[in-house]
């Protein structure tokens, strides 16, 4: 949050300026015509802190670079014309949603925002409150309770102008189309009950495509860590939570990383499941996969190997709980990453994001065919050795679903949020990282130096480090990262 005021920031002062948000960013090239925009790290701090990860938007394919300067700015291009109200329907799992999303009402495009808070952090009201007191004193948002019936209201609301959502595809349907079979029959239809325009962020099934390659023990180890990770941060309660992993059944290594991933699973610490309706989502995964393994302190949390059974309770189904599922095909090499993409693309619901594993040397091998790939895929972020909830993290990056959904098949949603550059014609987000932690990454070639990272499950000095990067970044200063380093080490 405080990184994404930073950026805004730095952005609406350029405008302000006369210039572009772009003024100094030196492009990049990317398959299909397209140019990409270095979007981490965005400073010396960051290049530091984060330092082994990258990650760059790839604008749709024609545009040119004088026009990604001249486009950038969105609103605040003409300041002074008015986008009407928005109703802003608030996501209940990650507190920082609602007020990046209030802010991208207000900055990309001159709304002022009506907050309906999802029930569920209702108790947050009043420290929403208190950080957006100028902005409330000032007539530009007003926050609000209520349940459906308050949304559904303030949505068809004749003074709303624009509806933007972080949810479920299933609340979204209802809010344009209406609840209960006549909703139902609209959306067949296609004749929406709501007339005005919607935004939308609502999540997905998000692929961890594993490369096959020459993986030492330790590799085993800290991957299983990271996938267990992408499923159980927040308690599994994350729209970019991996949820299926996508093996080769020819990999040789296939069954260790397996081993790997059941302990992973299992030794990562309890956590209650406090999100509404956790429970029964395990139960119907549990339910349609009875031989699932069941782990963690308390079994709560599934691993689903599907085998020979029908994955599509897997691929077509988002769990919002901790379930992860296991598919594998057949092929190494280019074969099998073609093959995984393809099952992503046609069997996976969702474009939010994908997430793809490999060891350098593999990624090298398949040279121009894994750039190939990465155009291929058609998700909104793609993290390449590192989980796409780091491009949520990056506060420049564009974050939404893959462009081109409709009302009648929205899939992750319409539009994207966060891209405190301001850019327009964006089309996805590529995430990069190491592969293993230093020192192991240097050992191996990679030059990164960033430890395991904090935000692995596993991490054990994770909230030490993650309460000085917010003092950090609340007040810069070279002199503050010996102490972040220090307990980063410790992870």
């Amino acid at each position: 949050m405080l990184t994404n005021l930073a950026i805004l920031q730095n952005s609406i002062t350029a405008l302000a300026r006369g210039e572009s948000p772009l003024r100094t960013t030196r492009f990049g090239r990317a398959p299909g015509g397209r140019i990409t925009v270095p979007v981490l790290p965005g400073t010396p701090y960051e290049a530091l802190l984060l330092h082994g990860f990258s990650a760059e938007a790839w604008l749709r394919p024609g545009v040119t670079e004088e026009e990604a300067r001249s486009r950038a700015g969105l609103g605040q291009r003409h300041p002074s014309r008015t986008g009407g109200v928005g109703l802003v329907l608030g996501a209940g799992n990650i507190t920082s949603i609602p007020p990046l999303d209030v802010l991208y009402e207000l900055i990309a495009h001159n709304r002022v925002s009506v907050l309906k808070l999802n029930p569920v952090l209702d108790a947050l009201s009043p420290v929403y409150t208190d950080a957006f007191a100028p902005l409330i004193e000032a007539g530009l948002l007003s926050i609000v309770s209520g349940g459906a019936a308050v949304g559904g209201y303030l949505a068809h609301h004749e003074g709303v102008s624009h509806v933007h959502i972080t949810g479920s595809a299933a609340t979204h349907d209802v809010v344009v189309f209406g609840p209960g079979a006549e909703g139902r029959a609209r959306h067949a239809a296609g004749t929406p009950l709501l007339q005005k325009p919607i935004t939308s962020e609502l999540g997905g099934v998000a692929p961890i495509i594993v490369l096959p390659g020459k993986w030492s023990r330790r590799d085993l180890i800290f991957q299983a860590e990271h996938v267990a990770t992408q499923r159980l941060h927040n308690g599994g309660y994350n729209c970019i939570a991996g949820q299926v992993v996508v093996l080769s059944r020819d990999w040789p290594q296939k069954a260790d990383f397996l081993a790997a991933l059941r302990a992973a699973l299992a030794a990562a610490p309890a956590r209650p499941p406090w999100y509404p309706g956790s429970n029964s989502r395990v139960r119907d995964a549990l339910a349609a996969y009875p031989s699932a393994a069941r782990l963690g302190p308390d079994g709560g949390r599934l691993l689903i190997e599907a085998g020979t059974e029908d994955p599509a309770a897997l691929t077509g189904v988002e769990a919002f709980a901790p379930v992860l599922g296991v598919i594998e095909l057949g092929g190494t090499g280019q074969a099998f990453l073609d093959a995984a993409v393809t099952a992503a693309n046609e069997d996976f619901l969702g474009t939010l994001g994908a997430n793809i594993l490999g060891t350098p040397a593999t990624i090298r091998r398949l040279g121009t065919g894994f750039t190939a790939a990465l155009e291929r895929l058609r998700y909104g972020t793609i993290a390449v050795n590192a989980w796409t909830g780091v491009g949520f993290l990056t506060a420049a990056a564009p974050w939404g679903a893959f462009p081109g959904h409709s009302l009648t098949d929205v899939q992750s949603g319409i539009g994207v949020v966060h891209n405190a550059f301001l850019l327009d014609d964006t089309e996805r987000t590529i995430v990069r990282g190491p592969f293993r932690p230093f020192p192991r990454s240097a050992w191996h070639g990679e030059f990164a130096l960033f430890p395991k990272p904090p935000w692995f499950v596993s991490a054990r000095s994770a909230a030490t480090t993650t309460r000085l990067l917010t003092e950090f970044v609340s007040r810069p200063s070279w002199w503050k990262t010996p102490a972040i380093f220090l307990a980063a080490f410790r992870a």
